[in-house]
């Protein structure tokens, strides 16, 4: 583990910081006296073994307020709002995927993923929850001030306000960081989340869920298995650090961190520029074709309908299955909803390696059956590899043997994190940053790229570029300066 640092040398290195300056001595300070390591440590630990949470698999009989749609079989909440689960047909020529139809989760709504931060002794501080999500693999995961879709925030549930809302909603709110960000384009049609960070100086009233907790707090937990939600990631992505000069935290690999920081600058050169990236993306979702439509859930070709999940005929993909939830500490403390289950733990990585000593990402241009906008900005690998087990080798994805068997000194990051909690159940990838040498050349086509941690920032500031396993592992990035 790093060297901790904390408030009084990282402010000591930072002299009079702007924005990306204060966020960057944030993630610097790695302990803190608002909320010391091991006052969190136990506090999130008492918050797991409290067992206030119980989840349990039920027939779809059992849903309330759910129902199967008459006429199109399509599952979908008596209110209209929430969300539902629809079917879709696909065609495209990418990667010769042709026609598929799938079920896919309709929520047209906009959320708010937010985190509310404030300056104590001149260094921001996050306010974190432990919050429980009937998906996640752990149950309780540490999650943004407000994850909320807006038919929660504006009590469709019936349940209790969601705490802290009011800082986002606020006409008079100061915003950081302000951006609509896609979910999982696999499983979800064209939803979007709007990423934000406030900023506040007043005091605000405490929680027992909630704690104060520096950027470089938070870092230090991203490493760990599902401890860091998949909304507190994507916020962070979104994050415009400064380059971390003269802010160390890593001191074992000094040769990948000197790449790095080259990397977070945007000042020692890249392999493309911006707007070459930008038109090879560009071209495409020009090139290929991809089309698209509804159809009704009950008339999927190659998937059944049993009394208590939807799965693929080859047990590919995932599941829709029924869960019946108990939690003491949400809003609405007993309720039953659907899930999508993935058939199992899926692999995220990126693959880099320094380009004229600058560290650069391999980037894939990826077509999936929701995304907003047909492609976006990928991992290097990102997949269920039982999917692809029973196809021959040039129909498996590149890269995978490399970043699935990696050797431990060539892993910058490597750690099991969950999907959104509150539509998936115990849907976790494998992410990883695998740093290569000569072995791998620095060339691309039209499918993969090279790009700096720059141009990946700069990128993120906008709507329909990185998907949101990019999103997550450029917050892992972050966890390696």
């Amino acid at each position: 583990m790093p060297p901790l640092v904390s408030l009084p040398e990282a402010l000591a290195a930072s002299g009079s910081p702007g924005l990306g300056r204060r966020f960057t001595v944030s993630a610097s300070a790695t302990d803190s006296p608002v909320t010391p390591n091991a006052e969190f440590d136990a506090w999130f630990a008492r918050h797991r073994r409290a067992n206030r949470f119980k989840v349990t698999r039920i027939p779809f009989s059992d849903l309330v307020g759910w129902r199967f749609r008459e006429g199109d079989g399509n599952l979908v909440h008596d209110s209209g709002g929430f969300f539902s689960v629809t079917g879709l047909e696909v065609n495209t020529d990418w990667q010769d995927r042709g026609t598929w139809s799938q079920p896919i989760l309709d929520q047209p709504e906009i959320g708010v993923l937010g985190i509310v931060v404030k300056e104590f002794d001149g260094v921001l501080h996050c306010l974190m929850q432990a919050k429980m999500e009937p998906g996640n693999p752990e149950t309780v995961q540490l999650s943004p001030t407000v994850q909320a879709t807006r038919s929660n925030y504006t009590g469709v549930h019936g349940g209790r306000r969601t705490a802290y809302i009011e800082y986002f909603t606020s006409p008079r709110r100061t915003l950081l960081v302000d951006s609509l960000q896609s979910e999982q384009g696999a499983w979800f049609l064209q939803k979007r989340n709007r990423n934000m960070i406030v900023e506040v100086t007043g005091d605000v009233p405490p929680h027992d869920n909630f704690r104060w907790l520096t950027i470089g707090q938070i870092h230090r937990v991203l490493g760990q298995d599902n401890v860091v939600n998949m909304d507190t990631r994507t916020i962070l992505s979104c994050v415009p650090f400064e380059t971390p000069d003269g802010l160390i935290r890593n001191e074992v690999n000094p040769e990948y961190r000197e790449s790095l920081a080259r990397s977070l600058s945007g000042r020692h050169g890249s392999l493309h520029s911006t707007g070459e990236l930008l038109a090879w993306l560009t071209d495409i979702k020009a090139r290929h074709s991809f089309t698209r439509r509804t159809l009704p859930l009950s008339k999927l070709d190659g998937w059944s309908h049993s009394d208590d999940e939807i799965a693929h005929d080859e047990g590919k993909h995932f599941k829709v299955i029924a869960a019946d939830v108990r939690a003491d500490t949400r809003e609405v403390t007993r309720w039953t909803q659907p899930l999508i289950a993935p058939v199992e733990r899926g692999i995220a990585a990126f693959v880099a390696r320094p380009i004229d000593g600058v560290l650069h990402l391999l980037v894939h241009g990826k077509v999936e059956s929701g995304s907003f906008d047909t492609c976006e900005l990928a991992p290097t690998v990102q997949c269920l590899p039982v999917n692809y087990q029973d196809l021959p080798a040039h129909r498996q994805p590149r890269y995978l043997d490399l970043v699935r068997d990696a050797a431990p000194d060539a892993l910058r990051f490597d750690a099991v994190l969950s999907e959104e909690g509150g539509r998936f159940h115990h849907a976790d990838n494998r992410y990883r940053i695998v740093e290569v040498g000569e072995e791998v050349p620095p060339h691309d086509d039209q499918d993969y790229h090279w790009m700096t941690a720059h141009q990946l920032m700069t990128l993120v500031q906008h709507s329909r570029y990185l998907n949101v396993q990019a999103r997550s592992l450029l917050a892992s990035l972050h966890t390696t300066w």
